[in-house]
């Protein structure tokens, strides 16, 4: 596995690379003076003569080859260039604001997985019944259901009727105590970081804000795991070995938990990462419509924007993301099913 891994890992700047490559050819389809916006913060004060003058500073009328390599070298020193939209460097703004998109994933995909595999479960040991044609429906009307629609449902019931779950991050007094100096950040996602300092009165108001966002992502993204899992299930229940423990006299809980679940669990782990990193490099739609200041949202301002550079720093970032999630769910099989040799 060691030998696997260490490939993988080789092939990692690669795949990074191409997606470069990709990446600055689109932006190299703009003329020299909108990519000048990606080098200074203050474009807008700019006169004629200046702009002439940083187009040649900055070389954007050189060959695209030279162009990239340049432009390829300052990311490697960690250098995106400046975001018009956050007011700051590119790497400083994501960096930012990818913890209340981490957090938002994690607290959303602990109900995805929870409930789509022990539901897509429930189903195929109840196959062709009520409770299996009920949960079908149900899994159907969720993933039938785009994201916006579904959101702003939430908001004007959960928040415009009922006044539960506000959007955007925290209530303006949370905030306020969030920014003052005594509050120590560790992590940068705000129920984590409310309990390390001890204020659970934050806590509870930052899962109150989270509650509404996360609904909308478990209910659109779970019913797609609960049909993988569901026919996961029905295929093993048919396997001869399941039939011959079953003839042994074993207990059924023994022969659904100990031969069947694992057995199934290999694509229900594939479409669980996949769904895990799709939350966070897809939450643009909800986090816009529930105001949550992270990077998905941020993304989507900075294409309004025409942010050149946010742009491309967030694209190569949530590749990286992709590009070592799928990694980790290669390994994932290993653990899952011994029968499985990566090598």
């Amino acid at each position: 596995m060691l030998f696997y891994i260490l490939r993988r890992l080789l092939f990692l700047p690669l795949i990074l690379f191409g997606i470069s490559i990709l990446l600055f050819l689109m932006i190299g389809l703009l003329g020299p003076y909108q990519r000048l916006a990606t080098f200074i913060n203050s474009p807008e004060r700019l006169k004629g003569a200046d702009v002439d003058k940083l187009v040649e500073l900055y070389g954007l009328n050189d060959p695209l080859i030279v162009q990239y390599g340049r432009w390829l070298k300052n990311v490697l020193q960690g250098n995106l260039g400046w975001s018009y939209v956050g007011k700051e460097p590119v790497l400083t703004a994501i960096l930012k604001r990818f913890p209340y998109t981490l957090e938002l994933t994690l607290f959303a995909a602990i109900p995805i997985i929870f409930l789509g595999t022990s539901l897509g479960v429930l189903a195929a040991l109840h196959h062709n019944k009520p409770l299996d044609h009920g949960l079908r429906i149900f899994a159907v009307v969720g993933w039938s259901f785009p994201d916006f629609v579904f959101g702003l449902f939430v908001l004007m019931l959960f928040y415009g009727t009922l006044g539960w779950f506000p959007p955007g991050n925290l209530s303006v007094w949370a905030e306020e105590v969030v920014k003052s100096p005594h509050f120590r950040h560790f992590t940068g996602m705000l129920t984590l970081d409310a309990l390390l300092n001890g204020r659970l009165d934050i806590f509870f108001d930052a899962l109150r804000h989270l509650a509404g966002p996360v609904l909308t992502l478990t209910y659109v993204e779970f019913a797609f795991l609960l049909r993988i899992t569901r026919s996961s299930m029905l295929e093993v229940l048919r396997k001869e070995y399941v039939r011959t423990a079953r003839a042994k006299g074993l207990d059924e809980r023994v022969v659904i938990h100990k031969h069947v679940k694992r057995n199934a669990l290999i694509p229900v782990a594939t479409v669980s990462g996949q769904t895990i990193i799709g939350l966070l490099a897809g939450t643009v739609i909800v986090e816009t419509i529930f105001n949550r200041t992270g990077l998905g949202s941020f993304i989507a301002l900075a294409a309004t924007q025409l942010d050149y550079a946010s742009i491309m720093g967030g694209t190569l970032f949530f590749g990286l993301i992709l590009v070592i999630g799928n990694l980790c769910i290669d390994l994932s099989y290993a653990f899952i099913d011994p029968r499985v040799r990566l090598e």
